[in-house]
């Protein structure tokens, strides 16, 4: 893994940082007090915030344990990758393809730090790291690691889970996510989470409003809105719904939907 610069320096260990937070929130070791202050804060405003986030990343492991086993994906693009948390998308694909390659891309110095441990492919797979932001698309696409190990030729799975909410309108959400996928191939897929305040506005909006107040801004969007952002592609069932409806496995445990503060979809490219 080639980097330009020691990461440690840029970390900035005086503001919270969402990835930092998930991964206090989550039980993780990588984090630091602002952060696990920032988290204590949020968990306070609304105490579903854990089984949320397990929610999310659970999601991520059955979208892309999915397009691995039923839809033959073979290449991964895993945008905010956030720090590495076993079992990664790497070690669920691989288990089904050993052939898969995955880049992933994140913009954490952090998460750039610890990016070894999502460099342990499989012996008949690959996998690489992109220091860079979802909000420069030429930057990730451009870059050697996505140009080597993806072939376009063939389609593609592109991760976009638990960071859009980071992502406002001004940012021209639509517009990042549609320049990602327009490269990839038709036959390629699409699986995302979208952060809404749908079945608890009180208690997630306070949590946006501790986010907020931690310098990172949120933006949390209706049923509608999330289905949106999947127009033109054809939908895997059960469609876009709440994280823990899509597709759950046998032995999930019963979530109120109240505790989840997250739509999940998958969808194809046909074109």
């Amino acid at each position: 893994m080639a980097q330009q610069e020691n990461p440690v320096r840029r970390i900035d260990t005086g503001e919270a940082h969402s990835a930092r937070v998930y991964d206090y929130i989550l039980g993780g070791k990588d984090n630091y007090p602002v952060d696990k202050e920032a988290g204590d804060a949020m968990c306070r405003e609304w105490r579903a915030l854990p089984v949320h986030m397990r929610a999310n990343r659970e999601f991520m492991h059955r979208a892309a344990r999915h397009l691995a086993r039923e839809e033959g994906i073979r290449q991964f693009l895993d945008i905010g990758t956030g720090l590495p948390t076993s079992p990664n998308v790497h070690e669920v694909v691989q288990e089904v393809r050993p052939d898969a390659s995955i880049v992933y891309v994140d913009n954490d110095p952090i998460v750039l730090a610890h990016a070894r441990a999502l460099l342990t492919s499989s012996p008949e797979g690959r996998t690489a790291y992109v220091d860079a932001d979802m909000r420069d698309p030429d930057a990730i696409l451009g870059s050697p690691q996505f140009q080597e190990l993806l072939d376009l030729r063939e389609p593609v799975g592109l991760l976009i889970i638990g960071i859009l909410h980071f992502i406002l309108d001004t940012d021209d959400d639509h517009g990042l996510v549609r320049r990602l996928l327009d490269p990839l191939p038709a036959g390629s897929f699409l699986a995302m989470t979208i952060g809404t305040a749908d079945f608890a506005p009180q208690e997630v909006g306070r949590v946006a409003a501790e986010y907020a107040r931690r310098g990172m801004p949120m933006q949390l969007r209706t049923h509608a809105e999330a289905e949106a952002f999947f127009d033109g592609l054809d939908l895997v069932q059960p469609g876009v719904t709440q994280v823990h409806h899509w597709r759950p496995d046998a032995d999930q445990e019963d979530i109120d939907d109240r505790d989840i503060a997250m739509y999940g979809g998958v969808a194809r490219k046909n074109a």
